[in-house]
């Protein structure tokens, strides 16, 4: 059956599909763009069957790996050439085209950004590829937070002329939290003021990483036409012809008639190289001493790939590729090093693997709405085997739910699935409560059997056996930092504007909706103005609803400026029932203004158990609005020194009426507002550099550094948040379109008395 599939989900089949072409005049096989067609064959998009069955692939033969980097550096682009080379997809698509494999919604096509991770599955020298491709927006970290969370290994795409930039920090360093193994590609090349050596130098400053290098690039610029393997010690050429697809190129053995700057070149980095390895391995150092003359040069490819793979693995260091993505060149050695260096499912230690033996332990890290299908829980198989029309225990909502359908995925396409093994990564159908973080077992009898195992192996530490749940960890998920109102077409549409939320809430755990007790409007909070700009389209294009958004706002938050001690009474009938209560509280600062606000109740205050949740409610409750703009209190110690409860006094007039205290108490204090302050980094050329700074100096900005790369200047400072809103589209006006930034949460900081006044105005109306 022939298929056409348009950039939207609309589909056409058998004869409505070849109609279709005769009415358009659209021959087969012949648009570019937003077209693809398929006989009996499979799609040019879609990848072929063999990749979405559990073909029983050895777990040695498996690797999950991640894309990440800073936006633009050309991710996409670099899973789409792999996606190609490797058979799955017969066109290579292109961002500004809009046709790519991994950016199938409709917002990541028409800004030409990477929204959401997307996950495919391709084969390459005898490895079975899963691979997610993730976002650059600092937006959307939290794609990558979860996509780095059940991956085995990464590859960082720098761009070249740029090096490490903003992004491509906080990749980093989520990366090394979850100790997971990368290479770095340098990507773009063939880009102008694309340097090698300046990239490399960032990677080792920066990121504080230690660079191998086992690429060198082959020419510079526009003349960048091949690459110098230094482990093999070989060149490989591609041909300048720009129809040329890249499938084809030339290895070339080197020898000192090869050139002698080549030669030279290639001779000074393998020198290099195997003196890094002898020095991060220990195994490669025995081998280069029991060498009854040394060099370099003889060491074999062989001994010095696996010297590669054991440093990559240990994390000592990070071997450093290069090519060029959109042109063709070096994506077949990045996928050779991905099957060579990165690790295998079996070669990632994982300490709860052992609690659960073989049996079923998955990990829920991905939640998509499908109109006919429902929730898509994205699963990562750890242990034990999935099959559909299966019972599961879900262990963090403790309960039992039924996979309908097991789906292999491509993107936005879906295969079924018999079965799958440990080690990859598969769609379930049919799971009503599962959010991202939950831990998936075969059975309650599984989580009990792990309970044991975990209190006897507390036992034999010598540590105390509590009662613990053996789950994955789940995910470290930042707070909002802007807000806005959301509203209704009118009321008649508020029932579906809640489904819409909560669905966009269950795949987005950035995304924060509330209701204000005051007003009843509905309130959304996300990590920028582009996060709530794409949850805004959203909604207005896959749920149909014509929402108006309110304006863009500042999450701040409030703490304590000194100390105070006092006491609130409540004393009420209602109906027919007295109620009386006085709580006497004390406010402290606490060293950290940015920890959470705790609650502690003096030695010497003695109440019922039921009184003190009493308590910790109103003290919850005090700290989630703060008295001075009904923000979040930070930083604040607050202790019970006494309490006073009339026989009769019901929970709820005990939690009003600590809260009252607590918020009498902040008043009498002093009540001082923190404000979030942004990393901020832009990049510019000579001409742009005053006016970037004076404007920068208008918005409060703290200039850290200021970067020189070849001709272009990077200004590194910190500046509030609510200095920065519309920044980027104010930096293009300010420098005709030469100027570049990217903005990163750093921390919250407290606002000097005369731009707190002016906040208050704001959001109030009123000092």
């Amino acid at each position: 059956m022939m298929t056409v599939r348009l950039a939207s989900p609309f589909r056409l089949h058998g004869k409505e599909a070849i109609k279709w072409c005769l009415f358009t005049r659209v021959k087969y096989f012949s648009c570019k763009k937003h077209l693809w067609m398929t006989g009996y064959a499979a799609s040019s998009r879609y990848y072929s069957g063999q990749a979405n069955v559990d073909d029983g692939t050895d777990l040695s033969k498996i690797r999950n790996i991640g894309i990440m980097a800073h936006i633009d550096a050309g991710k996409t682009t670099t899973t789409e050439r792999m996606l190609y080379y490797s058979g799955s997809t017969r066109h290579m698509g292109d961002v500004d085209d809009g046709d790519t494999v991994t950016d199938y919604m409709p917002q990541e096509r028409e800004r030409g950004i990477t929204i959401t991770s997307a996950a495919v599955t391709f084969f390459w020298a005898g490895c079975r590829m899963n691979l997610i491709d993730t976002p650059g927006h600092v937006d959307f970290t939290v794609e990558v937070e979860r996509a780095l969370r059940v991956l085995d290994g990464a590859v960082a795409v720098f761009d070249a002329s740029a090096g490490v930039e903003a992004q491509t920090l906080t990749v980093w360093r989520q990366a090394d939290r979850y100790k997971i193994p990368r290479l770095a590609f340098l990507n773009k090349m063939d880009k102008a003021k694309a340097s090698f050596d300046m990239s490399v130098s960032s990677i080792q400053d920066k990121l504080h990483a230690t660079p191998l290098l086992i690429q060198l690039p082959i020419g510079h610029y526009q003349d960048f036409v091949g690459i110098i393997d230094i482990v093999t010690l070989e060149t490989i050429t591609w041909t300048p012809n720009k129809a040329a697809d890249g499938k084809n190129y030339t290895r070339t053995p080197l020898s000192k008639d090869s050139g002698s700057a080549i030669w030279d070149r290639a001779v000074e980095a393998r020198n290099k190289l195997v003196d890094q390895l002898a020095d991060l391995d220990d195994e490669f150092a025995d081998l280069i001493l029991s060498m009854e003359e040394y060099d370099p040069l003889t060491v074999s490819s062989t001994q010095i790939e696996s010297a590669i793979r054991r440093v990559t693995l240990s994390q000592s260091a990070v071997p450093v590729l290069c090519g060029s993505a959109l042109k063709n060149k070096g994506v077949q050695l990045l996928m050779d090093a991905i099957a060579t260096y990165l690790p295998s499912p079996n070669e990632r230690h994982h300490d709860f693997l052992q609690l659960y033996n073989n049996e079923l332990c998955a990990y829920a890290f991905k939640i998509i709405h499908d109109k006919q299908r429902g929730p898509l829980v994205f699963l990562r198989i750890y242990s034990g085997t999935l099959k559909p029309q299966t019972s599961i225990y879900n262990a963090n909502r403790n309960c039992t739910e039924r996979i309908s359908r097991l789906l292999g995925v491509f993107a936005d396409d879906f295969r079924e699935l018999r079965s799958l093994s440990a080690g990859n990564i598969a769609v379930a159908v049919g799971l009503k409560e599962t959010i991202t973080g939950d831990t998936i077992l075969g059975s309650t009898s599984v989580l009990n059997a792990a309970k044991r195992r975990l209190k006897r192996q507390q036992k034999h530490e010598g540590k105390k056996g509590e009662d613990q749940v053996p789950v994955l960890a789940g995910l470290d998920v930042p707070e909002p930092v802007f807000f806005c109102t959301i509203e209704a077409p009118s009321q008649a549409y508020q029932p579906a504007l809640d489904h819409a939320l909560d669905c966009l809430q269950r795949e987005d755990p950035s995304l924060k909706v509330k209701v204000d007790p005051d007003t009843g409007q509905t309130i959304l909070s996300g990590m920028g103005e582009l996060h709530l700009e794409i949850i805004h389209d959203r909604i207005q294009k896959e749920y149909k609803l014509e929402t108006d958004l309110g304006p863009l706002q500042i999450s701040y938050r409030e703490t304590t400026a000194g100390s105070a001690v006092e006491s609130a009474t409540i004393d009420k009938i209602i109906v027919g029932r007295h109620h009386q209560v006085t709580v006497t509280v004390e406010v402290e600062p606490m060293a950290d203004k940015e920890s959470p606000s705790k609650l502690t109740v003096a030695e010497n205050v003695t109440v019922l158990p039921e009184f003190i949740e009493a308590l910790q409610s109103g003290a919850e409750s005090a700290f989630q609005q703060g008295p001075l703009i009904s923000f979040p209190v930070l930083g604040t110690s607050v202790t019970i020194m006494d309490v006073k409860i009339v026989p009769g006094t019901s929970t709820a007039m005990v939690a009003a009426c600590t809260s009252q205290s607590i918020h009498s108490a902040l008043k009498a204090a002093g009540v001082q507002i923190l404000e979030p302050t942004m990393n901020v980094e832009i990049t510019t050329d000579d001409e742009g550099m005053q006016l970037v700074l004076y404007d920068l100096s208008r918005r409060r900005a703290d200039v850290s550094n200021i970067e020189t790369r070849q001709d272009t200047r990077v200004v590194i400072a910190r500046t509030p948040l609510s200095e920065m809103l519309g920044y980027a589209t104010a930096l293009r006006s300010l420098t005709s379109g030469r100027a570049t930034c990217s903005l990163e949460f750093s921390n919250y900081e407290l606002m000097n008395q005369a731009e707190q006044t002016k906040a208050i105005e704001r959001i109030t109306g009123f000092y």
